[in-house]
């Protein structure tokens, strides 16, 4: 499934669609950093209440397919921009990052 239509299935708002048509063959949900970094995997559509520019630093080293905001969290200042930049699909939702994950792993 790609980003884009993972991103439709959920209803999730686009923030910065960098790459629509990758590839989301996983998932993982995580709030701190490090371990996120020791974990996620390449294609993994990862779930976070973190909206500072680090999770854009994550996503790239991890190479996760994209990165969603949940429960309603926005992006702090400059976030946007950087995934733009550093070419990382980021949405936001306003659903509990329980019910996205157990939504994302009914669509994988």
């Amino acid at each position: 499934m790609t980003v884009e239509m993972l991103a439709k299935q959920l209803s999730l708002e686009p923030v910065c669609e960098a790459e629509p048509e990758r590839e989301v063959t996983g998932g993982y949900v995580g709030d701190l950093l490090s371990w996120v970094m020791g974990r996620a995997q390449s294609g993994d559509a990862w779930i976070t209440i973190m909206s500072n520019t680090n999770v854009v630093a994550v996503a790239t080293l991890t190479d996760t397919a994209l990165i969603i905001l949940a429960e309603d969290v926005h992006p702090d200042p400059g976030v946007a921009e950087l995934a733009e930049k550093k070419g990382i699909n980021l949405y936001r939702s306003p659903e509990s990052a329980f019910t996205l994950s157990a939504k994302v792993a009914a669509l994988l």
